[in-house]
């Protein structure tokens, strides 16, 4: 069951570089009220909600922010309306990309999506031109310094799917339904959960191992996050860990 995905390297560089945007606090208050707004106000009762708030306070998001925005989710009080939308997209060499986003105004989002491809050796593409190459799982991230077979065995007792060891973490793969369940029985037995998320993840993917064209794929991958309505980008791209270590030199 154990493997190595290259998507998921890429996901936590990029994890680790998102930490550092002061874009960030935005973002995690959009999930929330979108949270709140879709399964109700109580983290008790909407597992999304409990994940949005997590991942809010991990970056010490203030408590008063992340009331709020519960409140403006439920209605309680006054402020933007958020819609979730999704952009499906080709990157530099045909690649696939699926862009997660949130907004207040759509007119206004979706041509700066379509201008961030453009600029960067992309197109916006039609609905279900890549999402068809896409599926949604629960993603829960552990971090090193567990011993994998005793993980394993922990995964699959709690309900999760599969493991993947990533080098530095390990992955463990659930029903999208099942992510915070999962998440939650690991972190009771003492295993270093960074996340736990639900993702889009590709079926199959392009491997991508010529250095300037990793470099563009990346720099479009980082414009369209670095957006600040855009919540997640999936990409079904495999380039090697040597190559993209050697981007960031």
């Amino acid at each position: 069951m154990s493997g190595h995905s290259k998507w998921a390297n890429i996901k936590h560089r990029k994890a680790a570089q998102d930490s550092k945007r002061g874009a960030l606090f935005q973002k995690l208050v959009k999930a929330i009220i979108i949270a709140a707004k879709e399964g109700g106000g109580d983290p008790g009762a909407n597992m999304r909600l409990k994940a949005a708030i997590e991942r809010a306070k991990a970056v010490s998001v203030p408590a008063e922010n992340i009331e709020r925005a519960i409140k403006r989710g439920t209605g309680e009080i006054e402020g933007a309306i958020y819609e979730e939308v999704l952009y499906e997209a080709y990157g530099p060499g045909g690649i696939a990309v699926i862009v997660e986003a949130t907004t207040d105004n759509k007119n206004r989002t979706t041509p700066e999506i379509r201008a961030l491809l453009t600029r960067n050796g992309g197109s916006l593409g039609e609905a279900g031109c890549v999402s068809w190459n896409f599926s949604r799982r629960g993603v829960i991230t552990i971090e090193g310094g567990v011993d994998e077979d005793e993980l394993l065995l922990a995964v699959l007792d709690a309900g999760g799917e599969d493991l993947a060891n990533e080098g530095d973490t390990f992955s463990v793969y659930t029903d999208p339904s099942k992510v915070h369940v999962v998440g939650e029985t690991l972190k009771k037995q003492g295993y270093p959960v960074a996340n736990a998320e639900s993702q889009l993840l590709p079926k199959t993917t392009v491997s991508v191992s010529e250095k300037n064209m990793a470099a563009k794929i990346m720099k479009l991958l980082d414009a369209l996050e670095e957006h600040d309505d855009v919540q997640n980008v999936a990409c079904n791209v495999d380039i090697p860990d040597d190559v993209l270590e050697s981007l960031d030199e």
